[in-house]
């Protein structure tokens, strides 16, 4: 029955990562609490399954034209480095407070998905870079510590940056496949990831990606962000519970 629980899970996941960016947090607390791993263990093999949700995103995103590489490149470089650095002070946190991190900032996800912030005008200046390279740099870390996608952090920090949401998503996608490969070698390293599951819960979500990049591109999706935000609140409630 968890199994099965964890697999509808992994699907959902996908969905939301491919449709409204922020989704992939909500796989952290499945895999801890339906897949029997450890906070740590589950963190892990999440960020490493973003990966390949990554890979999939970036493809369908880039065909139908909805990826700004001059975006996309500033991002992803400035999260390099700070995503293994996270994974370095995820291995340093004892379980329980690791736990109460990561349902907190599933907390944040949900409310910014409940409550998105509004955009303003994109400011097309000299300094955009270095505030791109910044949105990575704080994605890549909290990507690292948590075992969240990167696109949790990047995706909110962006609209508020005045970048369109599309954009925004689709630049997440890319920044997926950079995190999980950064943070995965600091968790090698430092930790541990489950391979057997991550390899069946990857397949799962990858399917949910193609329904959700679909879903981005045909819909609005004001009712998929509040059924996201109501998701990450009720998942936040249940690794809450359970580490206290």
């Amino acid at each position: 029955m968890a199994t099965a629980l964890l697999a509808a899970v992994a699907v959902v996941v996908g969905f939301f990562i491919g449709s409204v960016g922020v989704g992939g947090v909500l796989l952290i607390p499945a895999l801890a609490l339906l897949g029997g791993l450890d906070i740590h263990r589950a963190a892990a093999t999440a960020l490493f399954t973003f990966f390949f949700t990554g890979v999939l995103g970036t493809w369908l995103f880039y065909r139908r034209g909805s990826i700004d590489w001059r975006m996309a490149a500033p991002v992803c470089a400035g999260s390099v480095v700070f995503s293994y650095l996270g994974a370095l002070v995820n291995s340093l946190l004892p379980p329980r407070p690791l736990a109460l991190i990561i349902a907190a900032i599933i907390v944040f996800a949900g409310v910014y998905v409940l409550f998105p912030a509004k955009s303003h005008g994109p400011s097309r200046t000299a300094k955009e870079k270095w505030l791109l390279g910044g949105v990575g740099a704080v994605a890549g870390f909290g990507s690292g510590l948590s075992g969240a996608g990167g696109a949790l952090f990047s995706v909110p920090m962006m609209m508020v940056l005045g970048f369109a949401p599309l954009a925004a998503i689709g630049t997440s996608q890319v920044l997926q496949m950079v995190v999980a490969l950064s943070g995965t070698a600091g968790n090698l390293q430092f930790g541990g990831v489950d391979f057997a599951t991550a390899a069946w819960v990857s397949a799962l979500s990858m399917l949910g990606v193609v329904l959700g990049a679909r879903a981005a591109h045909a819909v609005s999706v004001l009712v998929l962000r509040r059924l996201a935000g109501g998701l990450c609140v009720v998942s936040a409630g249940l690794l809450l519970w359970r580490s206290l």
